[in-house]
């Protein structure tokens, strides 16, 4: 037994030394804010888990509104609202009760009756609360939408402006919706502009973000010298999928919040964070990084790092690190419960192969199902993928220690009377199966449609790892499947495609692509037994 107690007290240290260098803390610049000073402004929405605009029947509680802005008065000096609808139209009176500013936003679409209602509850609240309204934002991104031409925009812009002074007016878009729209300059007071070097066509990385934002405001200022400009929005998301080099996470996020208020108070210009809170709904538009822009948790409301200081990307990893451990204890205990013969040191070695990637990976794995579930699809694909990264571990040691190689597709999909007969074997096979489907679908998601979609490569890791390794020490004899060979091709072309579009900065994309060559040559490995 000291063999394969040694094995494990191996991997287990390189699990916990694996999870020490991941969440090792990033130190921060000097913090951008004196001591005491606020935010100056942050965009805020009031919808928590299981509250959307896209429901029509949505009503936010005032008590709700005040619950948030009780939290963000500490923060922020300034919030900035998108619409007067779903119970927004209290924002500026508790505002109010707690020395708040407020930008105060109304939604602009194709709809003309509910434009009107907009602009009016907008102009009714600048007269009611000129004390706490400083501006107008009449419509957000709506000419980046095509939902309204320019010159109906800037007539609605006008009416506004001529009922609500002396509290001023602007318009919110995209940078280069301003450019391409200079005649609205004449209806505004101040141009705003959105930033997100995450979302720009060329995506810019987090450490190149803050020099980006700062190089588009002078473009834009240089472009209209005569007006002010707001950056209303400009953040960065801490969870999702990588663009090129653009990488969300906790870390990037606080790196680029720093870098974006430093330049700010340098070049004395005004700008708008985004956001106040986590918005879980917008993961319906954007997948799992649209959901994950806030400075506060949508579930806990707490800030997801302090000015100043070091963050980390994985805050639980204990938890993770522990559960990797137990998953390889596991993997170990069953595969000598398992074990048809007296196991071999060549046999633990291979185990031990088997169990390292898994227990590096499966706790990572769980602990993003959660982050990246949305709807019933995406929580039973998410499941699915953590239930296979459980499983291929276990059930390949199994098959070491009963001298099982890889089953075909075809032995474990064939008719009963010809189907495996050997339950372990059939366990292997089926696993095999799922964790090929569930490869497929993603790679196949990730070449036609990868805009929003997460790369899932730490499942696809401690799933596909153990199959491969058990097809190196292990060959199948016999012909090759043409359902295997199938899928292998798909997956390979899949990969080589995925790689060059998401491009070689894009870690998470390699990664995945990586694991997925590894199951096409696992599954060009396998083998039907001969008869």
């Amino acid at each position: 037994m000291r063999l394969p107690l040694a094995l494990f007290a191996v991997l287990a240290a390189a699990i916990f030394a694996g999870w020490a260098w991941l969440v090792a803390p990033v130190a921060m610049p000097a913090s951008p804010l004196a001591a005491g000073e606020k935010l100056p402004c942050v965009s805020y929405a009031p919808f928590r888990p299981g509250q959307s605009p896209f429901d029509p029947a949505t009503r936010i509680d005032p008590r709700q509104i005040d619950e948030d802005l009780a939290l963000l008065a500490p923060v922020t000096q300034c919030v900035r609202t998108y619409s007067t609808d779903f119970g927004l139209d209290h924002v500026p009176e508790i505002a109010k009760r707690y020395g708040l500013k407020v930008i105060q936003g109304l939604w602009l679409s194709g709809e003309a009756e509910k434009n009107r209602i907009q602009v009016q509850t907008a102009i009714d609240l600048a007269k009611r609360y000129p004390d706490v309204i400083t501006a107008v934002v009449v419509g957000n991104e709506v000419l980046l939408r095509g939902e309204m031409a320019p010159a109906e925009l800037l007539n609605t812009i006008r009416t506004v402006k001529s009922q609500v002074a002396p509290v001023k007016v602007t318009y919110a878009d995209v940078w280069e919706f301003w450019l391409r729209n200079r005649a609205l300059l004449d209806g505004v007071d101040f141009v705003t502009i959105h930033i997100l070097p995450y979302w720009e066509d060329f995506p810019i990385p987090a450490n190149n973000a803050g020099a980006h934002i700062d190089a588009i405001r002078k473009q834009v200022a240089d472009a209209f010298p005569d007006k002010e400009i707001l950056i209303g929005e400009t953040g960065w998301p801490s969870a999702g999928r990588m663009r090129e080099g653009a990488l969300p996470s906790p870390v990037s996020q606080a790196r680029v919040m720093h870098d974006v208020l430093t330049l700010a108070k340098r070049q004395n210009y005004r700008v708008n964070l985004i956001e106040a809170f986590d918005q879980p709904w917008k993961r319906l538009l954007e997948g799992t990084v649209g959901g994950h822009w806030g400075l506060l948790d949508a579930g806990d409301r707490q800030v997801k790092f302090h000015w100043g200081q070091a963050v980390s990307n994985h805050p639980f990893w204990i938890w993770q690190a522990i559960g990797g451990v137990a998953l390889v204890f596991l993997t170990f205990v069953v595969a000598q419960a398992s074990a048809s013969r007296r196991l071999l040191s060549k046999d633990w070695l291979a185990i031990a192969a088997i169990a390292l990637a898994p227990g590096l990976f499966a706790g990572w794995a769980v602990a993003n199902v959660p982050l990246e579930s949305l709807g019933l699809g995406g929580w039973t694909r998410s499941l699915a993928l953590a239930a296979v990264a459980l499983a291929a571990p276990i059930l390949a040691a199994v098959a070491v220690a009963r001298d099982i190689s890889i089953p075909a597709f075809a032995q474990v999909l064939a008719q009963s009377s010809e189907r495996l007969r050997d339950l372990p074997a059939l366990a292997l096979g089926a696993v095999m199966i799922a964790v090929g489907l569930l490869a497929t679908e993603r790679a196949l998601i990730l070449t036609f449609n990868p805009r929003y979609i997460d790369f899932a490569f730490a499942p696809l890791t401690a799933a596909i790892a153990p199959f491969l390794v058990l097809a190196l020490l292990r060959p199948s004899a016999g012909m090759r499947g043409t359902a295997e060979a199938v899928m292998a091709g798909v997956l390979g072309i899949c990969a080589i495609y995925i790689a060059f579009n998401e491009s070689f900065a894009n870690w998470q994309a390699l990664w995945c692509c990586a694991a997925l060559l590894a199951l096409a040559f696992t599954l060009l490995r396998s083998r039907a037994a001969p008869g």
